[in-house]
């Protein structure tokens, strides 16, 4: 598959010495952003604001100092309160931000699942976003063209695939995303919040998946705030708070320091 992603990026191109078996790591990265303090409704009031210079803006941190390694065929969990900079650490991953500071390695293809319906256009069938989707993941027409059956198959969408996603339930949007991102298996595999949801049965098919891509070798990045999703599917995981690790190791202990850190 052609991945947008490339098959090794290096932040800063310094170079790294990876462990054998790695393909995921971060050295002192943090990700800052600006945030403007007065709500501007509009470009053009944003544009006026910004020439006279009265644009004025908080800064935060979403994530600072993190440094974590994964290594292939890992299905290694995220887990945090929202806000706790999980979704900006896949988007480090997934090379759709650039961190402020430090260094990112990644080797591999990878196939990021980051939002539920990211890539569909609600006007579109679920076919035609089939092709659509496909297309942003690299795929040619006549690939798509041989993978369709399968992915309209494990969606169990049936007849609804003809229909505009605009008239699909939340669930629907995650199984149709769903199935495109994982026909294929790739390198590194990326899931924000998408087995979670969906029927019990779906949910469990979708673990019946991953299980294969990790037997495949296939690295899994998985957050979720369903815990006993990520106990029962990981061998490790990090626990993100205000942009920090609070801890990083075997999943039962990470899942049990969160727990801890959040009793009443």
């Amino acid at each position: 598959m052609n991945s947008p992603i490339g098959s090794e990026h290096l932040v800063n191109q310094t170079m790294i010495s990876p462990a054998p078996d790695e393909v995921i790591r971060l050295t002192n990265v943090s990700v800052r952003y600006h945030v403007p303090r007065e709500r501007i409704s509009t470009f053009k009031e944003y544009a006026i604001r910004k020439i006279q210079g009265k644009v004025s803006k908080n800064t935060f941190w979403a994530l600072k100092s993190i440094n974590l390694s994964v290594f292939r065929g890992e299905v290694f969990g995220i887990i945090g309160q929202n806000g706790a900079g999980k979704s900006t650490l896949l988007k480090l991953i997934a090379r759709v931000l650039q961190p402020t500071e430090g260094r990112v390695w990644v080797k591999g293809n990878v196939v990021p699942l980051l939002e539920i319906g990211a890539g569909f256009h609600p006007d579109l069938t679920g076919r035609e976003n089939i092709y659509l989707n496909g297309a942003i993941l690299g795929f040619k027409r006549n690939e798509m063209k041989r993978r369709i059956d399968n992915i309209i198959e494990f969606s169990e969408l049936g007849d609804f695939i003809e229909a505009p996603i605009r008239t699909y339930s939340t669930g629907m949007w995650a199984r149709l995303g769903f199935s495109i991102a994982t026909e294929v298996t790739p390198d590194i595999l990326i899931l924000d919040e998408v087995i979670g949801v969906g029927d019990e049965a779906f949910q469990k098919k979708c673990a019946k998946r991953i299980e294969t891509f990790r037997d495949n070798e296939t690295t899994i990045l998985l957050v979720s705030h369903d815990t006993q999703m990520i106990e029962s599917l990981c061998q490790r995981a990090v626990w993100l708070d205000h942009g920090t690790i609070q801890a990083m190791g075997s999943v039962s202990e990470v899942v049990r320091a969160y727990h801890i850190g959040h009793s009443p």
